[in-house]
């Protein structure tokens, strides 16, 4: 976007990794709904489409907002006139430091996964949030015993009765096919050759696609396809070696089956997770897939920046942040803006890639001195994505965030097919979330942006035999 609105500014792109992050396929599903696929693209691609930008292949070692100036760390120095800060996330890992934890976050975490998975028999998933979904899902001929904190799977995108219907589609003996991934993959280049320590290092690449474990192998050791165990309200309390694990005398716990009694593990395994509900399970090795928190640690040594509860650099609606002619973008940054009731701020890439366009946008605007009115993607929150081969749509204020107590749900659901929730205040719409094939995406969201009162349908909103994109088109 800045390098076709200035096309004679020199455009610095600085980034430690050797590939960039290229969204191809783009889709406008509606209004505010969008798809797209990420792929990983050698950074000489992006000099050749547009000759004004430099990729620079180093981290920031400091920034010195006062001077205006970007030390890299391998030792340069830039000035800037403006600067956006778009240095994402980076996975919050139960354990700093410990060889068996693994976080995944970029696509050499991910291949380091891939590797250890395809030596293991049992592993240990912590988290509950979209990349735990989808790995426990994917994961096949190995044990999962995957621990959450919350009743239910899912909790960042579903309340416990989507989890219900869920399910089921984790303990199916038979497969899908999954659709084979057609797109090309770029990785770090030679990194196939060299063998790859248990954890990844500290360096960051960018953050995963939507469909990051798509051409990944995701296989262990064992012939079944899924066996999952979930153990909810529990997190960890302690990782055991083996040796100390031996010295311990305690009991570790087989994977548990059905109809029996959970019974004492004769096997030895390299680390033992001990969950705050008092059960001990030895595995291969532990994923940690807790979140993120905002990548900022390089930016705010002599900065003065003003910081959100979440650690994230606070953003006005212009993305400015609070230094002048620094702007933030995607998760390292906070919304600090009042927002529309039915928007609300979630680290995702649907997100990280409207708030990137709309910065330059910003930057524009502030440059040529013009004024600029909010974009539209932050007028109602809008994800599509997939969990269980099941499409979902997740729209407005879809788990009633911050609705408190004065809300109504109203639910239809077909077993194995559909799932359909409305999240209903006063009589008007405020969320939704569709699981499945249930082509109402697009009637919802209208009926979410135009507040219409909908009291007079009552429960026939839901009601299958009434074509309710008819009434509202």
């Amino acid at each position: 976007k800045l390098a076709m609105e200035f096309p004679s500014e020199d455009i610095f792109l600085m980034t430690a990794s050797p590939v960039i992050k290229a969204v191809t396929n783009f889709k406008q599903v509606s209004k505010t709904l969008e798809e797209f696929d990420v792929e990983e693209q050698p950074s000489s691609l992006l000099e050749k489409r547009y000759p004004n930008i430099k990729v620079i292949q180093s981290g920031v070692k400091q920034l010195k907002s006062d001077e205006h100036k970007i030390f890299t760390e391998d030792g340069k120095e830039y000035m800037y006139e403006k600067l956006c800060l778009c240095a994402g996330a980076k996975p919050k890992l139960i354990f700093e430091g410990n060889p068996y934890v693994l976080g995944i976050r970029d696509t050499d975490s991910a291949q380091a996964f891939q590797k250890n998975l395809a030596q293991s028999e049992r592993i240990i998933v912590v988290g509950n949030g979209g990349i735990a979904l989808e790995l426990v899902y994917e994961i096949q001929g190995c044990e999962v015993i995957w621990a959450i904190k919350d009743k239910a799977i899912g909790n960042t995108f579903f309340d416990a009765g989507a989890a219900e219907f869920l399910i089921p589609k984790l303990t199916a003996e038979k497969r899908e096919t999954p659709i084979e991934c057609k797109r090309t993959k770029y990785t770090t280049e030679g990194s196939e050759e060299k063998e790859r320590p248990i954890a990844a290092s500290d360096k960051l690449g960018g953050a995963l696609g939507p469909d990051w474990h798509e051409g990944l192998c995701l296989k262990g050791t064992k012939e079944f396809s899924h066996k999952v165990h979930i153990e909810i309200l529990c997190e960890v309390k302690k990782i055991h070696l083996q040796q100390e694990f031996i010295q311990l005398q305690r009991t570790s716990l087989t994977f548990p089956k059905e109809e029996k009694n959970v019974e004492p593990d004769e096997v030895l395994w390299p680390v033992y997770v001990e969950l705050t509900n008092g059960k001990i399970y030895g595995c291969d090795f532990i994923v940690s897939a807790t979140g993120v928190v905002p990548n900022v640690k390089p930016f705010l040594d002599g900065n003065n920046f003003a910081v959100g509860e979440d650690g994230g650099l606070k953003v006005d609606k212009h993305m400015h942040t609070s230094l002048p002619d620094i702007y933030a973008a995607g998760d390292i940054c906070t919304a600090s803006w009042e927002p529309s009731p039915v928007w609300h701020q979630m680290r995702l890439w649907t997100q990280a890639r409207q708030m990137g366009w709309y910065a330059a946008k910003c930057m524009v605007a502030d440059t040529l001195g013009e004024s600029i009115d909010m974009d539209f993607s932050f007028e109602l929150f809008a994800h599509v994505t997939k969990f269980f081969n099941y499409k979902v749509v997740v729209l407005g204020k879809y788990n009633a965030q911050g609705l408190g107590l004065d809300h109504e749900l109203m639910l239809r659901c077909t077993k194995g097919q559909e799932y359909v929730k409305v999240v209903m205040q006063n009589g008007r719409m405020m969320g939704a979330v569709l699981i499945g094939e249930t082509d109402l995406e697009e009637t919802f969201e209208n009926l979410i942006l135009n507040q219409m009162d909908l009291s007079a349908y009552g429960e026939d909103l839901l009601n299958p035999d009434i074509d309710i994109e008819d009434y509202f088109d």
